[in-house]
């Protein structure tokens, strides 16, 4: 069965005819050629399929498309604005918080998502926050501070 839905995709009002059983991250991925999220683990345990939906940050595999109705939702595609990256991204390139890149698009949804709730958040609050997101390449300790950067940024 499927089901027409219309949701804000990266500040686009867009419809998709879906599967009733498809996820959001399949959706994303292959009708509108979102590729930033990807599918690590398939079961919500490694993050990398991490997009921001109705400003929470969800896990697309674990969501149904049809679910997305209604909603807005924003990839890591949709933090470019007028060609200028977002300033976690431009942090993790200038940190050198990445590596291979694979859990890079959910790492930094997760953290824009958890610096939009707490702007100042502490080094203990930044390794609970992304707790949920697995790199297989580094300690984190770059992906950390990365992400306090931008949290200092804010305070001033």
């Amino acid at each position: 069965m499927k089901t027409l839905i219309e949701f804000t995709l990266n500040g686009e009002v867009v419809e998709c005819l879906v599967d009733n059983q498809r996820t959001l991250l399949k959706m994303i991925r292959e009708d509108f050629d979102l590729t930033g999220a990807k599918e690590g683990c398939g079961a919500g345990e490694c993050g990398a399929c991490t997009i921001i939906v109705d400003g929470k940050a969800l896990n697309a595999c674990l969501v149904l498309a049809v679910e997305a109705d209604g909603t807005e939702i924003t990839t890591i595609e949709g933090l470019v604005v007028d060609g200028e990256l977002d300033p976690l991204q431009v942090s993790f390139i200038d940190n050198a918080a990445l590596q291979c890149g694979y859990c890079t698009p959910g790492m930094i949804m997760t953290a824009k998502a958890m610096l939009e709730e707490n702007p100042h958040p502490t080094e203990n609050e930044i390794r609970e926050g992304i707790s949920g997101n697995l790199c297989r390449c580094t300690g984190y300790k770059k992906i950390i501070e990365a992400i306090q950067v931008v949290a200092d940024q804010n305070k001033a």
